[in-house]
């Protein structure tokens, strides 16, 4: 399977809380919510929709899977929601217990078993694993070279601090750009992938 993560993120790289006020506000993040004027349907849409037509599972990060968990059930009747709902998920995370996975289809990795767990998946035969959100994980994903591809929505906003994805480590990956459009409301939505190594 291909790890394929997707993100809304802003010019200045921050990822945090992008759907809603209350999403995150680790840090005193108060610009919660801050992607909405920027949706564009008749570009970002298609490419979350094509992005899920390949999906045969989605992997989360407990923040994101109890937001996801809250929102989507709700919303059968919804091509993309009744996918969602009924595609297999997996949530890392060292403080859900299985009691507390209300979402149907979803099962527990535990956080300290997370790296190995997800590269068993990644190594399975089947279509994309797909992470939406989720920056703590995909952080430690990306450090590890398990990250097939990203889709990023850059937004044309500065949010001066948050929570940003990529790991600070010093390490230097190159990544080649496989297709890029901008929006109406000026949003970048590009798709990159590692480049190949000499």
């Amino acid at each position: 399977m291909r790890i394929v993560v997707s993100e809304f993120m802003s010019l200045d790289g921050v990822v945090q809380a992008p759907g809603g006020p209350e999403e995150d506000t680790d840090g005193g993040f108060a610009h919660g919510g801050w992607s909405h004027p920027f949706f564009d349907a008749e570009v970002m849409g298609p490419a979350l929709n094509d992005a899920m037509a390949r999906t045969e599972a989605l992997l989360f990060g407990r923040r994101t899977w109890q937001t996801m968990a809250a929102a989507w059930p709700d919303r059968a009747g919804d091509p993309f929601a009744d996918r969602m709902n009924s595609l297999p998920k997996y949530v890392v995370s060292r403080t859900l217990g299985d009691a507390d996975l209300t979402w149907q289809n979803t099962t527990l990795i535990p956080g300290g078993e997370a790296v190995a767990r997800i590269r068993e998946l990644r190594a399975t035969e089947g279509g994309d694993l797909w992470i939406m959100g989720s920056p703590t994980l995909v952080r430690t994903l990306v450090g590890e070279g398990l990250v097939d591809e990203l889709l990023l929505m850059i937004e044309p906003v500065l949010l001066g601090g948050g929570k940003r994805l990529f790991p600070d480590d010093g390490a230097l990956r190159t990544l080649e750009l496989v297709s890029s459009t901008v929006t109406g409301t000026g949003v970048h939505v590009c798709t990159y992938r590692p480049a190949a190594k000499d």
